[in-house]
C-alpha cells in the first residue's frame, strides 16, 4: 500500500486536507488522534507522563491538561525530548497495527512531527501543506486562544519551513477558500491512485 506521509507547520490547514481526503473515502490514520486516545485517564502513557512531569499538567477530572503540558515542552527541549520518548514509539506501533488492516490502494499518514521525529521510513510520499506565517498566526490565536509570542514559540520548535518545503515530495499552499483546497486535494487523490496502481512511488525524501 503506498503511504502519503501528512505534515506541516502549526496552523497550515493540515486537518481540513485530511478532513478532504477523507470526504474521498481515503483512509486518513491520525497521529494526533492517537496520542489523545494513549493519554486517557488511567492509561500506562499519561501514568508515564505524570511520573515524569507531575500532577500539574492533570485537569481537575484527571484528564491531560495538554494545554499546559504544551507550554512546559516549548519552553524546554529536554523535556520535549523526554514526551516524545513516551509517546512516539506507542503512536508508531499503532499506526503501523491500523494500517496493516487496509485494503485500500493508499492512505495517508497524518503525521504533525514527520520530519522532526525522523519518522520518514513510515511513508513513501511527503505531502507537506503550507501556509503564510500571518494566516498560520490567525489561524492558531483563533482556534486555540494563544498569544501571538506562544505561536512563534511553536513555530521556531518546529522545521523550518523551507527545509520542509525541501523535503516535501507533494505540496499543497492552503492560502485561499475551501472549495480550492478540496479541488487541490482531488487532483493528488487522482495522482497517488495512479502512482499505487503503478506500483513504483518515489520514496519519501
Amino acid at each position: 500500500m503506498l503511504s502519503i506521509g501528512l505534515t506541516g507547520g502549526i496552523g497550515s490547514g493540515k486537518s481540513s486536507v485530511a478532513q478532504c481526503f477523507a470526504a474521498l473515502g481515503v483512509p486518513v490514520i491520525d497521529a494526533d488522534a492517537i496520542a489523545r486516545e494513549l493519554v486517557v485517564p488511567g492509561s500506562p502513557a499519561l501514568a508515564r507522563i505524570v511520573e515524569w512531569f507531575g500532577a500539574d499538567v492533570l485537569t481537575g477530572d484527571g484528564s491531560l491538561d495538554r494545554t499546559r503540558l504544551r507550554r512546559v515542552i516549548f519552553n524546554d527541549k529536554s523535556r520535549r525530548a523526554q514526551l516524545e520518548a513516551i509517546l512516539h514509539p506507542l503512536i508508531r506501533r499503532e499506526m503501523e497495527q491500523r494500517r496493516a488492516q487496509l485494503d485500500t490502494p493508499y492512505c495517508i499518514l497524518a503525521i504533525p512531527l514527520l520530519l522532526e521525529a525522523k519518522a520518514t521510513a513510515q511513508v513513501q510520499r511527503i505531502l507537506v501543506v503550507d501556509a503564510p506565517h500571518y494566516l498560520q498566526y490567525r489561524r492558531v490565536m483563533a482556534r486555540d486562544g494563544m498569544g501571538a509570542g506562544e505561536v512563534a514559540a511553536i513555530i521556531r520548535a518546529q522545521i523550518p519551513f523551507r527545509e520542509r518545503l525541501a523535503r516535501a515530495d507533494d505540496i499543497i499552499v492552503n492560502d485561499k477558500d475551501l472549495i480550492d483546497l478540496q479541488l487541490e486535494v482531488e487532483r493528488l487523490h487522482h495522482y497517488y491512485q495512479k502512482l499505487a496502481a503503478a506500483g513504483l512511488p518515489a520514496p519519501a525524501n
